[in-house]
């Protein structure tokens, strides 16, 4: 809290130039520290004032002097805040300072809780004593400083360095005893009122120098000038740096170990002024494997141990001491030393390997190969070898193959036949046993260089790899021949196609070497486009048969079998063979040469030429396929022909007898055939029960199977029959004709041949001589017709269409006469589409009405002797279209049989469905009027509500006072 300065005494102005601080007048002190008492009567306190002017903790505070209106203010404020501090607050380091002698002398200096400009001004003094100070140096004024320090401000010995608007630094370069003393830092009032510290003083001790900081001796110096440690990659190393300090006072010394790259530096080791030691960066691991560590030897000697060197450790090491002292519960340095030790050179190893020249062997024979080691180490290493394997002599290739290995441990890694034996301290043989082809490459060593390190690990300071070295392994390669022959030609399809591939005049195979056989086929072309074989099958060296993906199939089913008839014969055998088997086949004999894994390696492949297998007619067969050089295996045969005539045994018969046609069937060219016959009628012009006016009535198939094929009369299932009389002729029955199955009878018969056991091949078809059923009657003619009221209706309404029937001729009873009534609607305006059954009523009244996806319903009635009623109940939009009725006729002859007669077809009359627009938008005009009404009405019952209860505003009359005029006598 603020005082303000008392009536009659002006508040402290800046100081004039050249004015000292102490020179000021006296002020009210304004802070109050934490548990000071503040006394509002003046007979029972007194004012406790510390030297600065400041209360002291604890003290009685009196306010007898101050106004009544500032002793209210601080009893209501010295009750809320315990502490009463406002103003200006100057700062230096608490306690003691204390610095060696040479070093730099830093103190910081800074103002708080002040007025005025944000930038202050900062006075330093001097007293060696403590009592009067000097002038030392100003940020404000040049030339403050005394005489005695005026040059030494000029040098830039003594400078002030201002670190923010608030603070200030005192250096003072190489400190001298004569420094030691009390700096005193003041700031110029720039305060409105006299409030808080101007000045703060702190006291600097210096010591004389103490530290001893030295490089101890090295060991093995390397050669040349200097402090310098020549060294191989994995060799240990010590340095020495002794350091001991005799200052009078209690201080802790800390070190650390540098190494020095050229312009940088990198912490190796440190020891912390606590006995905690701490690795640099990169050298944690080596730290606590225990590669790099740090010893104390006697009472001034550091030691930094190095178990093996790495070429990382190259560069100078330095030894970097600094001294600690306590001050105020911190630690502070006050001194560092350093010092070169040694300069550590790391000398690369020295390491090649060799392996003799280029080597023959012959196949079975050992292969000796020697890699010889020149190195300068002499020490303790351990060498890794490895030899490796490859087909280039590219080192760049990826992927060599690891013949053998001898490991830093002297354990031998290898398969069975390889042995790899270190013969002396230099020279390392590998041994391949009964070697092989597969042997032939490039051979090369790779060694590698290994030291010992702390807790049983180790280092690699060195590799090398030999150039590689070829290797030739000389055999004798299997000689023979190869000729392929036809021991069975087809002569049709479906026989018996049968291949041998033969090995002759066989020449330095040895009981090492198998053969096996690939088969391949090829396809000729009359162009010059290049064919590719496709494989049927192959042999592996250990005997495993792969199918091709044209034969796989085909010898799953036992069609294809390959096999080895003898040692030196091979055979394979189309057992039916196919018109695509035609073409070029030969095959290829691989010799397999057995390695040292008991694998088989091929080694020669010798083809065979090609065998031409092919039939035909010899008008057709292409002579100009056949390359010159192929055997060709051909046969020329004529095609195939397949005969049937029918005729009928009994060419004269009535409506109501059986029908009876047989077919006789001949046949060349085609091997053992077998017959399928299908019965087919041919009815006459207009009947649309076929579209194609041909009628399938019933077949047998080449296995002696009989199936109805579209024979739809339900009254006549077993009214046909189909049989076999001999093995090339048919007989077909029809019983109880009726006058419907006029038309055109015929046998269309196919020839079928055997074709992979159980299979069949359509060898040819023939159609045999039409017979006619004709019957000529007397009888009544009828005639059907389609009426409707109602071709055109509104979507829902009824319609109602009839089926008529009128019968010219003779007279018939009623009861000797039923008809099959059958409705049909084509969905288009023409005839363009095919007719949907919609119902059907039999001779005998039952109905039948078929499925459709809308929702209208169908009745189907009959409503006279020759009139058929069908109405559509609900009618949708898909009810439109072109409806007809079909009609077939049953009579009763006399002998009391049904007899049917021909179906009939009415001409189509086309019904239109049309949309009631009134109903289609009366249900929607209905709504959106109701709606409007009601919006309205809601409305006014709204504006109504508002303008009645939420708008309506007083309006107060001013009253007027009413007086009558008084005569002017009464005046």
């Amino acid at each position: 809290m603020s005082i303000p300065a008392p009536l009659g005494r002006a508040s402290p102005p800046t100081r004039a130039r050249g004015v000292a601080r102490d020179r000021l007048p006296p002020a009210l002190p304004t802070c109050w520290p934490p548990g000071a008492r503040l006394t509002l009567n003046s007979r029972a306190g007194r004012c406790l004032r510390s030297p600065a002017g400041i209360p002291s903790p604890g003290a009685e505070i009196c306010a007898f002097d101050l106004p009544r209106h500032l002793r209210a203010r601080l009893t209501r404020s010295s009750h809320a805040n315990p502490a009463l501090c406002r103003g200006r607050v100057v700062r230096v380091p608490a306690g003691n300072l204390v610095r060696v002698a040479g070093t730099e002398l830093v103190i910081p200096c800074n103002v708080s809780d002040y007025d005025g400009p944000s930038e202050q001004n900062f006075d330093w003094s001097f007293s060696s004593s403590g009592g009067s100070f000097v002038e030392l140096a100003s940020t404000w004024e040049v030339g403050f400083g005394a005489q005695l320090y005026r040059e030494r401000l000029q040098r830039g010995e003594i400078l002030l360095r201002r670190t923010a608007n608030d603070a200030v630094e005192l250096h003072i370069k190489d400190v001298q005893p004569s420094d030691q003393g009390h700096y005193k830092c003041s700031t110029p009032s720039t305060d409105a009122t006299v409030q808080g510290n101007y000045e703060d003083t702190v006291q600097v001790k210096v010591l004389s120098d103490a530290l001893h900081v030295a490089a101890s001796p090295l060991s093995s110096p390397g050669p040349g000038l200097g402090r310098s440690l020549s060294l191989h990659l994995g060799e240990p190393f010590e340095l020495r740096c002794e350091a001991a300090t005799t200052s009078p006072l209690h201080t802790h010394l800390a070190l650390r170990w540098e190494l020095r790259h050229g312009a940088t530096r990198q912490r190796v080791l440190a020891l912390t002024r606590e006995g905690r030691l701490h690795p640099g960066p990169g050298y944690e691991q080596r730290y606590h494997g225990g590669d790099v560590r740090l010893d104390t030897v006697g009472s001034d000697g550091y030691r930094l141990s190095v178990t093996r060197a790495l070429a990382a450790d190259q560069g100078t090491y330095r030894c970097v001491v600094s001294e600690w002292i306590e001050e105020q519960g911190a630690w502070q340095e006050i001194q560092e030393k350093a010092v070169d030790v040694a300069t550590v050179v790391i000398q690369p190893t020295v390491l090649r390997a060799a392996v003799g020249r280029n080597v023959s062997v012959a196949e079975g024979k050992e292969l000796d190969l020697s890699c010889n080691i020149t190195t300068d180490r002499a020490d303790d290493v351990r060498p890794e070898v490895t030899w490796y394997f490859s087909r280039t002599p590219d080192r760049t290739v990826p992927g060599p193959h690891v013949l053998a290995r001898l490991d830093r441990d002297s354990l031998v890694h290898s398969s069975p036949h390889v042995a790899l034996s270190h013969v002396d301290a230099r020279s390392y043989h590998l041994l391949v046993r009964d070697v092989s082809k597969e042997n032939s490459g490039y051979y090369s060593c790779h060694v590698a260089l290994w030291v010992p390190g702390h807790n049983r690990s180790s280092h690699k300071v060195a590799e090398a790899t030999s150039a590689p070295v070829g290797v030739d392994v000389t055999w004798l390669e299997p000689d023979y021949q190869v000729y392929l022959n036809a021991s069975k030609v087809p002569e049709f399809s479906d026989d018996l196609t049968e291949l041998e591939c033969r090995v002759v005049d066989k020449r330095s195979m040895e009981g090492s070497v198998r053969v096996t056989v690939s088969w391949y086929y090829r396809v000729n072309r009359r162009n010059d486009d290049v064919v590719t074989s496709e494989l049927l099958a192959a042999m592996d060296g250990d005997w495993t048969l792969k199918y091709g993906e044209r034969s796989r199939q085909r010898a799953r089913d036992g069609d294809f079998i390959f096999s080895k008839e003898r040692a030196d014969t091979f055979s394979f055998r189309i057992q039916r063979t196919t018109e695509e088997d035609r073409g070029n086949y030969y095959c290829v004999v691989s010799a397999w040469t057995r390695q040292r894994n008991s694998s088989w390696v091929k080694s020669r492949d010798v083809f065979s030429k090609p065998v031409h297998i092919f039939w035909a007619s010899e008008d057709t067969y292409p002579f100009d396929l056949i390359p010159s050089g192929i055997t060709c295996f051909c046969s020329l045969i004529p095609d195939s022909v397949l005969v049937v005539k029918a005729r009928q045994p009994k060419p004269f018969f009535a409506a109501g007898n059986t029908f009876e046609m047989t077919c006789k069937v001949s046949s060349q060219n085609i091997k053992s055939p077998r017959y399928s016959v299908l019965i087919t009628a041919e009815k006459p012009a207009g009947d649309l029960s076929s579209p194609n006016e041909t009628k399938y009535i019933i077949s047998l198939d080449q296995d002696a199977v009989v199936r109805l094929e579209n024979w739809t009369d339900a009254s006549r299932v077993d009214g046909v029959v189909l049989e076999k009389v001999q093995e090339d002729e048919f007989r077909y029955r029809m019983y109880h004709t009726q006058v419907s199955d006029a038309g055109l009878y015929r046998c269309v018969v196919t020839a079928w041949s055997p074709v992979r056991g159980s299979l069949w091949r359509e060898a040819a078809t023939s159609l045999s001589n039409p017979i006619e059923i004709d019957f000529q009657t007397s009888g009544p003619i009828f005639n059907a017709s389609v009426y409707s009221d109602t071709p055109s209706v509104i979507r829902g309404d009824l319609i109602k269409l009839f089926c008529i029937v009128t019968v010219e001729g003779a007279a018939l009873d009623p009861d000797d006469m039923a008809f099959d009534v059958s409705w049909f609607v084509v969905h288009s305006f023409g005839l363009d589409k095919a007719p949907i059954l919609l119902s059907s009523l039999d001779r005998k009244g039952i109905v039948s009405t078929a499925r459709r996806d809308w929702k209208s319903d169908l009745s189907l009635e009959r409503v006279g002797v020759l009139e058929f009623l069908l109405q559509v109940h609900g009618s949708e939009d898909q009810d439109f279209g072109n409806y007809y009725c079909s009609v077939a006729p049953w009579v009763k002859s006399p002998t009391g049989s049904w007899q049917k007669e021909a179906e009939i077809y009415s001409k189509p009359v086309f019904i239109t469905v049309k949309m009631d627009v009134l109903n289609a938008f009366k249900y929607p005009l209905l709504i959106g009027v109701g709606l409007s009404t009601v919006v309205g009405l809601l409305s006014c019952l709204i504006g109504y509500c508002s303008s009645h209860w939420c708008c309506k505003k007083e309006v107060q009359e001013t009253r007027r006072e009413r007086r009558r005029l008084m005569s002017m006598e009464m005046d």
